[in-house]
């Protein structure tokens, strides 16, 4: 389960999203995500070469490092499996963010987190 203090660095920072494709991996900077338990849920307005890649294999990893890095330089990995939801309550979930106001949502990412590393410098 993701803590609440871990939840408050992830919804509040911009995440980098790392897919893998067929001839090499793929990283994109996240910014309106969300934690349900022990999902990551993120709204997807743009996102074309990730969703490619994971239907071609759903394992990623996110990382994400607090704000306040020049007090505390922590940061977090966080590895699972990934699904893109176009309909469903997942992508109403995303829609339905006051966030996503004014966006064209093409679908949701969710992650079921499998493992969650902290990063020390």
């Amino acid at each position: 389960m993701i803590s609440a203090g871990l939840k408050k660095i992830i919804e509040g920072n911009a995440l980098g999203f790392a897919t893998i494709g067929k001839n090499k991996p793929h990283n994109i900077a996240v910014a309106c995500v969300r934690v349900e338990g022990n999902f990551v849920v993120i709204s997807n307005s743009h996102i074309k070469d990730s969703i490619k890649n994971i239907r071609f294999n759903k394992n990623v990893s996110l990382v994400v490092w607090n704000k306040d890095y020049e007090k505390a330089c922590i940061g977090f990995e966080l590895v699972g499996t990934a699904r893109n939801y176009i309909e469903g309550k997942w992508f109403d979930y995303v829609c339905d963010l006051p966030d996503n106001k004014g966006y064209k949502i093409k679908s949701a990412i969710v992650v079921k987190i499998d493992k969650i590393k902290k990063l020390l410098s």
